[in-house]
Order: structure tokens, then sequence, then C-alpha cells
């Protein structure tokens, strides 16, 4: 055989293998992009994961004979994670009829936003019926309370599709959209190694209410 036909037929068979390589995804592209399989059910029952209720105030806080504000607050709060970013991705994915390519775009746009963000939704009960402006929200670990961050309200974040969640809205909640930075003043993580839980302080006033979730494996360390 001609040494040049071998020369030609190793670099078809190089080429050929160039190509099939590419059209593969790696392994990483794989793992990440296995909410793009989920059915419907299990997108909703990992993006309800993530929604937790609780309440600002005493249950039996009475507002005496003031009317000028509430005398306690219905409280959820929906925490943005990762994993709950694909999992509304892929819902909006199965309903709208997008194609991959917009579903990762969803992504993207959602995981684009500094630190991590939380859905927070208060309803007044009885008295004037408004929450005020100076409302403050904390994200701490549970184990380490005195390592904490102020939330900020993002109210254009109303518009990222990926960051809306699961749950149908109840138009009896005032929703805010707050982000918290993932580290500390000191640079260091919010979540370290050893931290289970993270609990959100939402405060009123001088009332106080909190929710709380398991850290994913996806936050904890993270330093985004």
């Amino acid at each position: 055989m001609r040494p040049q036909f071998l020369i030609l037929a190793a670099l078809v068979l190089a080429s050929g293998l160039t190509v099939a390589s590419e059209g593969v995804p790696s392994q990483e592209q794989t793992s990440l992009d296995v909410y793009l399989t989920w059915p419907a059910k299990h997108a909703e029952d990992v993006g309800k994961s993530a929604y937790q209720r609780g309440r600002v105030g005493g249950l039996f806080d009475t507002r005496l004979l003031k009317t000028e504000r509430s005398y306690n607050y219905k409280l959820a709060a929906t925490w943005l994670t990762p994993d709950v970013i694909r999992a509304t991705a892929r819902l909006q994915q199965l309903r709208s009829r997008l194609s991959d390519v917009e579903a990762r775009t969803l992504v993207a746009e959602g995981e684009a936003v500094a630190g991590t963000v939380v859905i927070v939704e208060i309803d007044p009960r009885e008295g004037s019926g408004i929450i005020p402006d100076d409302w403050e929200a904390i994200l701490q670990s549970k184990e380490r309370p005195a390592q904490a961050v102020r939330g900020t309200v993002r109210p254009e974040l109303r518009g990222v599709k990926a960051l809306a969640g699961v749950l149908q809205r109840n138009y009896d909640y005032d929703r805010f959209w707050v982000t918290f930075p993932l580290t500390r003043e000191d640079g260091s993580p919010l979540f370290e190694e050893g931290d289970r839980i993270a609990q959100l302080t939402i405060r009123i006033i001088n009332k106080e209410g909190r929710v709380e979730w398991l850290i994913p494996a996806s936050i904890r360390g993270s330093l985004r």
C-alpha cells in the first residue's frame, strides 16, 4: 500500500474522530443539563421544596387601639438556589415549548444575578394593611448567627423569568425579590463547610419572623 494513501486514511480517521467528539457533550455539560430531562412533576417538586412559610410577629399579638400598623404579618419565602432556577426554566420550557438553547438562556439570565436571590412574600394582618418601607431581610447560617448579611430589594428581577419560582402567585401577599451576597465583609463565604441550616430573618418595625432551609451543596462555600 502506498505511503501517501496511508497518510490520507489517517487524516480522514482523525478528522472523523474529532467531529464525533465535538458532537458529544462532556461529562460536565451532561451533569449541568440534566434538568432538561426532568418531567414536569419533578421540576415542580424541586421548586416547591424551596418554599417555606412563617409569620412576622407573635401568633397572639394584638393591635390594641392602634390601627396605623398591622399586628403581625404572614410570611412566605422561596430560595432561588441553582436547582430551583433550573426547575423554573424547565417548567417554562415544557409549558411554552422552548428549545434546549432557550431554556439554557433562561438559566444563564437567572444565574447572572450576583449573590443569591430569595422571593419574600408578606401579607399584613388587619391594621393598616401597609408594609413599611424600612423592613429588613437578613440571611445567615443558623449555626453562626453572628455572621449575617443584609438583603437588597431588587424590583427589576421580577422580569427575569427563571427567577419567578414554580408556584402560582398568591395575590394576598406583596412579593419582593431580595438579593444577598454569598460573601461576608471579610471575604469569606457566607455558608461554610459544616453549616447545615440557612436562616432568613424578616424584621418589620419591632417584630421578627424566620424561615429556614437546608443549605444545598451548590451554595455552600460559594463566593459568587
